[in-house]
């Protein structure tokens, strides 16, 4: 670094004039910008070079030998015993009690370069999903298209054919013309017997204890693991995700799999002992509820999916699981590999379909909870049906929408906050129910923010997610495209500043939205949550902080919230003010992780306990306690012995 190793150079020039040779061409590394973008860097360099441990410092003290200095720290590694602190656990042992997920690395090309072939291999395979127990005759083997090319949903699924005699046929987002594979939508009879089905297995799979449940629920999260390329090519094809969230999404299903079965062993072995007099004895413990009904969003066609009928299924229920309709070829992978790895078939049942199977499951008497993930209005509607029921008081668990915001003042770090903003508001292409909705930038810096963030906003690859390179892939379906394309359009028409990006031709035939940045004067100017990539932007005066705070709040959704900030009162006032299930501070405020962040709103945003949390798997069990006098049997024995 240029000013630091002149001494180096110089003795270099030396030797080489003593021996007669050319001189060695020498790099000098000097840093150039402007004094507000280089100073933050100037002084992490001089703290760097100034520790005592550093080559720089310790070439200038004259105790120091050259042999050492001149050391090769390979060998030195090489000879440590252990080279590795055993008290670091790795990756994989970083959670007490399971084993973390897997990942991949997508920048090493020794393991990116075998992913592709195979997925490549697979990319023309057709799907099929239908409901797992059928009430109707099957007319067919179950398969579509050439016989080596198909993939069952399962390994006894029904002829996927629909109430007209004709399969509805699952298409990708971001191409239109490419069939991903045929599904079969449950009839009320598939509803009917499904929870028949279901209410007679419960009791022997409540019986059956938290430990042999969580081996099943590990066994299914090995499975999905083995499974791999299948389910991120499924992920892309049918749920239009880039590959990096492909990955994603996989391995946030094999934790919740993992976490709940680990959390089946912590609450279903044993009983609980009780205080009480001498005389006495009590405890509790928590049983399986009954048939649970989870009904699943898009975004998260697998995570969301198995994650709620995994918690169900470790405290004891039996599960019928809905997916979302535009994703049922994933669901029915997941049911598939869940039945392999020995769950029953009759205790995690797939029912597939629209709304109106839904409003079935959910009106049916003999169930003892929905767990829902979906749209405010829908939960509403869930809420009204199971009140409206003759038979037992049902449980709602429910996360739902937010009008998620993001707060910036002046003190936070613009290139941080540039990379957090994009992430946070434009990845998954903003369809993922924590996505950043609204940031207000405090005016001091909103001017030098936005021009950062819009740097980084012109520079996103839009195009098919099955592409590496691809960072804003579809929204779900042309519903949801016309939807946002009228809300932007709206802002237009009102006068609103918008810049939006232009769709390349490669989109045409898929339902891309092009990505678009919005002027607003408060996150009041939002009727409503827009789901898909259009981030909204406001300023706000340095004393307006506590009422930013406010008008937050006064929405009614309390999902998540960021700050990006480097002063603590300001954190503190936050927290202290924020009515949200998730504040992420200096970081984007997506990607939540199974157990190091519980993820779940509040208000308009759900009813909790927090998914992937240690609160949830409780929720879809009953309390259960006894109490035995113990006098009738002669008495406390151990407070006779003075133990």
């Amino acid at each position: 670094l240029h000013g630091m190793g002149e001494d180096v150079y110089a003795e270099l020039a030396k030797l080489e004039a003593a021996a007669g040779e050319a001189r060695t061409p020498v790099r000098i590394y000097a840093p150039v910008g402007g004094h507000k973008e280089l100073l933050a860097y100037l002084v992490r360099r001089l703290l760097e070079n100034g520790a005592n441990s550093s080559f720089v410092n310790r070439m200038a003290d004259a105790e120091v030998p050259v042999s050492e200095l001149v050391g090769d720290p390979v060998a030195e590694l090489a000879a440590l015993q252990p080279r590795r602190n055993p008290a670091i656990p790795l990756p994989r042992d970083i959670f007490p009690g399971r084993v973390n997920s897997a990942g991949l690395d997508l920048a090493d090309p020794l393991v990116l370069a075998p992913l592709q072939v195979k997925l490549a291999a697979i990319a023309d395979v057709v799907w099929e999903a239908g409901p797992t127990i059928s009430a109707g005759p099957s007319t067919g083997s179950g398969r579509a298209g050439s016989e080596s090319r198909t993939k069952s949903a399962h390994a006894e699924l029904v002829d996927p054919q629909g109430a007209d005699g004709q399969p509805r046929t699952i298409r990708s987002p971001h191409n239109s013309s490419h069939q991903v594979g045929p599904m079969r939508e449950a009839t009320a009879a598939d509803v009917d017997l499904a929870v028949t089905r279901a209410v007679a297995a419960q009791p022997a799979w409540d019986a059956l204890g938290g430990k042999w449940r969580a081996e099943l629920l590990e066994a299914a999260a090995d499975a999905f693991a083995a499974h791999r390329e299948e389910i991120i090519s499924l992920c892309q094809r049918e749920a239009g995700k880039t590959l990096v969230d492909a990955v994603l999404e996989l391995r946030e299903a094999v934790d919740f799999l993992r976490y709940y079965a680990s959390e089946a062993r912590r609450l279903f072995t044993g009983e609980l002992p009780l205080p009480g007099p001498t005389g006495e004895s009590n405890t509790l413990r928590l049983a399986g509820r009954g048939v649970f009904v989870t009904i699943s969003p898009w975004n998260f066609p697998l995570a969301i999916f198995i994650g709620p009928a995994a918690a169900a299924l470790a405290a004891g229920n039996t599960v019928i699981a809905k997916p979302a309709e535009q994703t049922p070829l994933i669901a029915a992978l997941a049911v598939r590999l869940c039945h392999a790895a020995g769950i029953p078939d009759d205790v995690l049942q797939l029912i597939p379909g629209d709304g109106k199977v839904g409003a079935a499951l959910t009106a049916h008497p003999l169930i003892a909870g929905v767990a829902f993930t979906g749209s405010t209005d829908t939960a509403r509607a869930i809420n009204r049906s199971l009140a409206a029921r003759d038979g037992p008081i049902a449980t709602l668990i429910a996360e739902t929408g937010g009008q998620n915001a993001m707060i910036v003042d002046s003190s936070a770090l613009p290139e941080q906050v540039t990379r957090d903003v994009v992430a946070s508001a434009f990845q998954s292409a903003g369809q993922r129910c924590s996505a950043l909705r609204v940031i207000y930038l405090q005016e001091d810096v909103a001017d030098h923010m936005l021009a950062m963030i819009r740097g980084g906003f012109e520079a996103l690859v839009i195009g098919n997610p099955e592409e590496l390179a691809t960072d804003v892939g579809p929204v779900i379906d042309a519903e949801a495209k016309a939807a946002l394309d009228q809300h932007i359009a709206a802002m237009k028409a009102a006068g609103r500043t918008v810049w939006q990006r232009q769709l390349p031709a490669s989109t045409k035939g898929g339902s891309f939205v092009a990505p678009a940045i919005i002027e607003i004067d408060s996150i009041a100017d939002l009727a409503s949550e827009n789901f898909g990539p259009v981030l909204h932007v406001a300023r706000f005066a340095a004393d307006q902080l506590e009422a930013v705070v406010e008008a937050i709040n006064r929405t009614g959704y309390g999902l998540t919230l960021g700050l990006h900030s480097r002063i603590d009162a300001t954190r503190r006032l936050v927290a202290a003010r924020a009515k949200a299930g998730n504040f992420y501070v200096n970081r984007n405020q997506i990607g939540a992780v199974v157990e190091s962040q519980p993820f779940g709103g509040e208000g308009l945003s759900g009813t909790g306990p927090k998914a992937g949390g240690p609160h949830y798997v409780a929720r879809f069990a009953t309390e259960r306690v006894t109490c035995i006098d113990t006098t009738a049997a002669g008495g406390n024995a151990s407070l006779m012995a003075g133990s």
